[in-house]
Order: C-alpha cells, then sequence, then structure tokens
C-alpha cells in the first residue's frame, strides 16, 4: 500500500496540532508560532479502528434484562420500558413549558427515598 503524505502544522510553544496555519495558538495564545510539517503515514490503518455494524431485523434483537428502577409516574416507566436502567442516562427533551421541569422534580421526589446512588441533574 502506498503511504500518503500530509502537511501538519504545530505550535512550537506548546505543540499544538492543526491541519491548517494559524496566526494565533488556540492552546496557549501565542502569534505566530505555526510551522508546517510533513507527516508520512498509512491511511490504511485507520480502517482497521472503525466500528462494524450489520443490519438486523428487530424480530431478531435479542432482550436483554437490566436493572431498571421505577418511579412513581407510572406511565414515565411505561415509556422507559419499565423504569431507568441502572448506570444509564436519560434524556429529556422538548418544547418551553411542557412539564419537563416539572416531570423531573416529581421524578426526583419520588425516588429520593429508594434510590441512594441515583442523582438528578437538569
Amino acid at each position: 500500500m502506498a503511504k500518503k503524505s500530509a502537511t501538519v502544522f504545530f505550535c512550537n510553544e506548546c505543540g499544538y496540532e492543526s491541519s491548517k496555519w494559524l496566526g494565533k495558538c488556540p492552546a496557549c495564545s501565542k502569534w505566530n508560532t505555526f510551522v508546517e510539517e510533513k507527516v508520512i503515514g498509512n491511511n490504511h490503518s485507520k480502517d482497521k479502528n472503525k466500528l462494524r455494524s450489520e443490519i438486523v431485523k428487530l424480530n431478531e434483537v435479542e432482550e436483554k434484562k437490566e436493572i431498571r428502577v421505577q418511579t412513581s409516574v407510572q406511565e414515565l416507566d411505561r415509556v422507559l420500558g419499565g423504569g431507568f436502567v441502572k448506570g444509564s442516562l436519560t434524556l429529556l427533551g422538548g418544547e418551553p413549558g411542557i412539564g419537563k421541569s416539572t416531570l423531573i422534580l416529581q421524578i426526583c421526589d419520588s425516588v429520593k427515598v429508594r434510590w441512594q446512588d441515583f442523582v438528578c441533574i437538569w
């Protein structure tokens, strides 16, 4: 496989690297410290690190049993598939004024007694 050369610019002061020349280094704020350097590398090695995925039919997906923590809001538990998955992150989004903060406050109030390691952040 042929090797491909690329040009990289780096700061003489702090070593910050960029694909293009910059007048001022964003890392150390020094002016005119970027120098050009040619880098020779094998572009094929990047392909090995890519994740490979395949298409799977929905009825072929295996169901995994996770530890779920239920809230006092039954409809929310239903939407989440039985409650929050322990160790996961759940993003709640929507238009302004539809009750996101109210729902989170209700969830935090109902789980503060039952969950010692639960963190509510908003």
